[in-house]
């Protein structure tokens, strides 16, 4: 089969920001599927801006566009949120947080039958091998968030996996 990849993402978008643009942004494309990568900046901007999502807040909004995909025939893929810092031994601030949030997310995929990657488990996972020196950058990310091309690479194959295989 062949698909047009149609990017909706906004730098600094919180999920509230993709619940208010999904019709305009998203629905009006007709999608066969979306995949939904939201929550890092959720958590990071708590601590960079005071400007984050509340974990309740984060859960209902997220619902609310799991809800609207499903009313528009869309599939879905839904990832976790995968860092804000690279250090293997859960030692980034932020670590607790992003674990919550991606819980969240988990426990939506599994109430509604929804493929998942989960970004989150995967990196940990990649760190535990690839980063000898727990360095806080520069594995798969060029500034603890912003994936590298090595990282691009890397969240590219785990969706392949789990996209190949939608009809």
């Amino acid at each position: 089969s062949n698909y047009d990849l149609v990017g909706a993402g906004i730098s600094g978008n919180k999920v509230y920001d993709l619940y208010l643009r999904l019709v305009e942004d998203v629905l009006s494309q007709s999608p066969d599927i979306t995949v939904i990568y939201i929550g890092v900046n959720d958590v990071w901007h708590k601590r960079t801006s005071g400007t984050g999502t509340d974990a309740d807040k984060f859960e209902k909004f997220y619902r609310a566009i799991i809800i609207k995909l499903i009313a528009a025939n869309s599939k879905m893929v839904l990832c976790t949120p995968a860092v804000i810092g690279e250090r293997k031994d859960c030692t980034n601030e932020q670590d607790g947080e992003l674990n919550r949030y991606s819980d969240i997310i988990r426990k939506l995929a599994t109430e509604y039958s929804l493929p998942i990657v989960d970004l989150r488990k995967l990196f940990m996972a990649y760190y535990q091998d690839h980063n000898p020196e727990n360095k806080e950058k520069e594995i798969l990310t060029t500034d603890r968030v912003h994936l590298n091309a090595i990282g691009n690479e890397f969240v590219a194959a785990q969706m392949w996996k789990i996209l190949k295989d939608m009809k």
